[in-house]
């Protein structure tokens, strides 16, 4: 089975930009969608980010359009998350996660640990 590692969040101010990593092991994700999702404290866990197996299916949330931009490096198993412009609002822990067909979709198989995200005002 496949595990996800993500990487690259911290402490940044409003208007600043990060850069998430998601490295899985275990097995090749090149066939499968990928994407990103985010839970704040106290909300739900909502969709961030998806692309699909080949790279040209690319779905985000209206909340990040224009700001964030997922790729993928089928070459090196990795799915990157570029956030610019963050906003206060984009605060939340960051899951990478395996889409269950190579189409985007709301089914997904793995989740990652997470990786933190803040951004100050």
């Amino acid at each position: 089975q496949v595990e996800l590692a993500e990487s690259g969040g911290g402490l940044v101010q409003a208007g600043g930009s990060l850069r998430l990593s998601c490295t899985p092991s275990g097995r090749t994700v090149s066939r499968s969608a990928m994407g990103w999702c985010r839970q704040a404290p106290g909300k739900e866990r909502e969709f961030v980010a998806g692309i699909s197996a080949s790279g040209y299916g690319i779905e985000y949330a209206d909340s990040v359009k224009d700001r964030f931009t997922i790729s993928r490096d089928n070459a090196m198993n990795t799915v990157y998350l570029q956030m610019n412009s963050l906003k206060p609002e984009d605060t939340a822990v960051y899951y990478c996660v395996v889409g269950t067909y190579a189409f985007v979709s709301p089914n997904y198989d793995v989740w990652g640990q997470g990786t933190q995200v803040t951004v100050s005002a």
